[in-house]
């Protein structure tokens, strides 16, 4: 994961590599409570390929979860969540102010 701050945007980006993988197989979840943001999801390997034959095996396969905290007041609607070509694109503010229960970002 990168995360970049643009002062000029006041805008915080975090960008997740993820070939191979789906939309439909991340979960990004926002807790205000807590001010923090959990991207979390799993990659399964092939299983058109049995496991004897193999010289060099370096593609990673399992669950992984990364979570970020985010600014203090930040709503749900303030953060945007994109994936392109494999990279997973999560932006918010770096300002706002409201509390709740946690929720999910739909990844357009």
């Amino acid at each position: 994961m990168d995360l970049h701050e643009s002062k000029k945007k006041k805008e915080l980006t975090a960008t997740f590599e993820l070939p191979g993988m789906k939309k439909e197989d991340i979960s990004i979840d926002l807790d205000l409570q807590h001010n923090r943001l959990t991207v979390s999801g799993q990659s399964s390997s092939s299983k058109d390929l049995d496991n004897e034959g193999y010289s060099v095996r370096e593609r990673r396969y399992g669950k992984f979860s990364r979570t970020i905290p985010i600014p203090f007041g930040t709503k749900e609607g303030d953060i945007s969540a994109n994936m392109e070509n494999g990279v997973l694109t999560v932006r918010f503010p770096k300002t706002s102010a409201e509390h709740g229960a946690p929720k999910k970002i739909t990844i357009q």
